[in-house]
This record gives structure tokens, sequence and C-alpha cells, in this order.
């Protein structure tokens, strides 16, 4: 079902229970207003009949009958009627009263009590005469009542119908008015696709769901913009990168097998070949490792490790490669508890991230002098990286963490533009943030935090 029907069906039923509840409600309440009215009257000409019945000479019994006559309204078919009060539970009884015996206990436990049949209403009481006790019961007939009853009811009924109705066409206004703005967007939807992404839906400048839907769908769309053109730089990037010693590799050893060579021609061959091979292999292990971390950054952590240990770690590898670093690890600034420096980590990966930020500041820097500090609390971690190199221009800083990407300058020094995305994806998987700030000529400073879960 469509949700335009389930939005017009449910504010009719949710119309039509609310209408159906109030006319109750109404028929209810006139029907107790009409009987409590009707009850009091009956209850008046009670205490006349009484105080007539109890008069002892003819003159004031006829008084209380004209005031009767002239001081209240005639009642249709009124009866009224004194029964003598024999004993505790026995009384006179007069044939021309049928009523049930539980009207007569509640008169007599009571002093009053009421009875409604067929629109016929009686009321008793008791009232004492010179030490007797007698029942006095007026009875007479609410054909008003009646009649205005069947009158509300109807107005109720076909006010009720035709409300109904409007109900119809509100709920049907009502869904159309909720579901178009929908429907506009899923018409706009249709004609978007991996072909014409720059395309965006018309923004409602509003403060409602369908302007939070709006927007959150062009944000979507943003991400997906750039997520296609990074894939599509990556292909590009990443088939030239390997086709270039794949080729150097095929056309050496094709020129190698035209005819017989000298050793020294087959030894230049061969080292040619290892060094495209070497650039080939290492090219596709940082791309496996890229491919390592996930799509989306992810990747189940383990260990727990101190981070002051890995960074030691980190400089004892890099003075294995590069022993005339000048990499200085200052520990001063380290918390005397040793737990806070303690964070849950993928050891490996965690080590490969730092050593290429690291390394990457001794090879923008010349070999020029990288400092790295530790601070830390209850809170989270933080590893600053500077370095006095050659920086990075502004205009290069937003494409860092494209893989393959690298920037005019840093394209003068060996590398793929692998490392910083690796790293970046490495350090958002241990829940931490990279930012790098970094001025051309004068160096740069990366900050590493990691924040801790706090339970």
């Amino acid at each position: 079902m469509q949700i335009r029907k389930k939005i017009t069906i449910t504010y009719i039923a949710l119309s039509c229970f609310s209408t159906s509840l109030l006319c109750i409600v109404i028929f209810s309440l006139f029907k107790q207003n009409n009987e409590y009215y009707f009850i009091k009257r009956l209850q008046d000409r009670a205490k006349i009949a009484s105080s007539a019945y109890s008069q002892n000479t003819p003159e004031k019994k006829n008084y209380f009958k004209e005031f009767k006559k002239d001081g209240l309204e005639e009642l249709i078919e009124e009866k009224e009627y004194v029964l003598k009060v024999k004993g505790k539970n026995t009384f006179e009884y007069n044939t021309d009263l049928n009523l049930p015996p539980e009207f007569y206990n509640d008169i007599m436990t009571k002093g009053s009590s009421w009875f409604e049949e067929d629109y016929r209403y009686y009321y008793g009481q008791i009232f004492d005469n010179e030490g007797q006790k007698h029942i006095v019961i007026v009875t007479a007939k609410d054909r008003r009542g009646n009649t205005s009853a069947i009158y509300i009811l109807q107005i109720l009924l076909f006010g009720g119908i035709g409300f109904f109705i409007l109900a119809y066409f509100f709920g049907h206004f009502f869904a159309r008015r909720v579901i178009n703005p929908i429907a506009q967007i899923t018409k706009e939807v249709h004609r978007i696709s991996a072909s014409n992404l720059h395309n965006r839906l018309a923004d409602t400048n509003g403060k409602d769901e369908i302007s939070d839907l709006t927007k959150t769908f062009n944000d979507m769309l943003d991400r997906l913009e750039t997520s296609f053109e990074i894939q599509a730089n990556f292909i590009n990037n990443a088939s030239h990168e390997l086709k270039t010693p794949i080729t150097t590799i095929i056309a050496e050893t094709e020129i190698m097998l035209l005819k017989d060579r000298e050793k020294e021609e087959y030894i230049h061959s061969m080292e040619n070949i290892n060094k495209q091979a070497s650039k080939l292999g290492n090219l596709t292990e940082s791309l496996l490792k890229l491919t390592q971390t996930g799509y989306d950054g992810t990747k189940q952590v383990l260990d727990i490790a101190r981070i002051d240990e890995i960074l030691l770690e980190v400089k004892a590898s890099i003075d294995t490669l590069l022993p005339d670093n000048r990499v200085n690890i200052k520990l001063k600034s380290i918390p005397e508890d040793e737990s806070l420096l303690n964070i849950p980590c993928n050891r490996p990966l965690l080590e490969l991230a730092l050593n290429n930020i690291i390394s990457n500041g001794v090879k923008y820097s010349d070999n020029d002098e990288v400092f790295v500090t530790i601070t830390a609390d209850k809170s989270k971690i933080k590893i600053a990286i500077t370095d006095i190199g050659i920086g990075i221009p502004p205009e290069d800083i937003p494409y860092l963490y494209e893989p393959f990407f690298r920037g005019k300058i840093a394209s003068k020094y060996n590398g793929y533009g692998l490392g910083l995305p690796l790293a970046m994806k490495i350090i958002r998987m241990h829940n931490g943030e990279l930012q790098i700030q970094s001025e051309t000529g004068k160096g740069t400073v990366v900050n590493i935090t990691f924040e801790k879960n706090q339970h």
C-alpha cells in the first residue's frame, strides 16, 4: 500500500474515532443532564405531595393542590401514591405500582430513590406524619426528554456522517501535501546516476524533516562524488605506476634476447631489471597494506601496547635503514603513570603508520632534525612530529590523503604517494585523528591524537 493511502486511511480512522467518541460523550452528558433535572422536578412534587398529605384540614390540602397546579408545570401522565410503612421492611402495597423490590429497598435504607423504565420515571421518598412513616411515590413520563434525545442523536448522527465525508477529502489533501515533497525528491533522485553525480537536489532552505532529508542526500552525493573521483584517480595512477616498471622489465629482457651480449651488459641489464622489480615489489606491498586497512578504515584491534615503546621500535627500524637520521624522541613529557601510555592497537599497522610519517619527516627535510614528543592523560594520547624541511604548499594540503598524490615539490623525492594515505587510514582505525600544519620552506608539524574510550 502506498504511503499516501496509509496516511489518508489513518487520518480518516483517527478522525472517525475521535468524532464518534465526542458524539458518545455529548449524548451521554445530555441524557444525564436531562435525567437530573427531571428527577429534581419529581422531587419538588414529592415534597408538595407529602406536605399536602400531612395536613389535617381540607382547606390546607386544597392550598397545596392549588399551589402545585399553579406553580409547577404539569407533567405527562403524572401520578402520585402514598404508602403507609407498617414495619421495618413492610409497607402497604398498591397494585397500580409494578416496581422492582430493589426500588423499595433503596427507599427504606437510603430514604429516597428513583427508577426509570421506557422514559417513565418513578421517584420515592420517606416522610413522617405524626410519628407514622409513609412512602410518597411520584411518577411521570418524560416525552420531551425522549424527543430531545432523539433529536440530539439525529444531529450527532448526520453531523458525524458529514464530518466523515469531510475527513476523507481532508485526509486526501493532507496526505498529498505531506507526500508531494517526498515524491518530488524521488523524481529528482531518479535523474541522478553515476554519470551525473554533480547534480544536486534543490535546497528548500527550511528547518523541517524534508529539508534535513534533502541536505543529507546532497551531503551523501558530495561524498559519493569525491569517492568516485578518488577511485578514478587511484585506478589511473595505480595502472600508470604499475605499468612503468613492467614495461621497463619487458623492454630490457627483449633487448637482451635479441642477440648475445657481453657479461657486463648482462650484469647491467640484470641490475636494471632488479631495480624495476624491487620498485614494483615495493609498490605492490604498499597497495596491499593500504587494502589491509579496509575500505572504510576499520580493522580489528587486538593488542595493548605502550605508545613510547612503539615509537622507540620505529626509531630502531629507521636507524637500520637510515643510519644517519637525526630523529629525536623526547620522553620528558610522558606522565609518571605508565598506564596512561597504553593504547589498544593493531601493533604492526600502528608501527607502519608512525614509521611512514617520521620517515617522511626525515626524507623531506633532507635528513635534518625531526622531533617527536608524547603527551598523555586519561582522555587522550598526543604525538607531535616536527621537521624543518621543505614544507607543503597550501594548495596541496587538501589532497594529501589521496593515494598516489604527490605535490610539485615532493615529486623531486622518491616515493609513490601511498605512505600518508595509509597512515591516515591506520590512525583513523585506532580512533585517532591526524592533523597537518605546514609552511613552505619552514617545515611541517604532524599532530596525532588518539581518543581513549571512557568507561
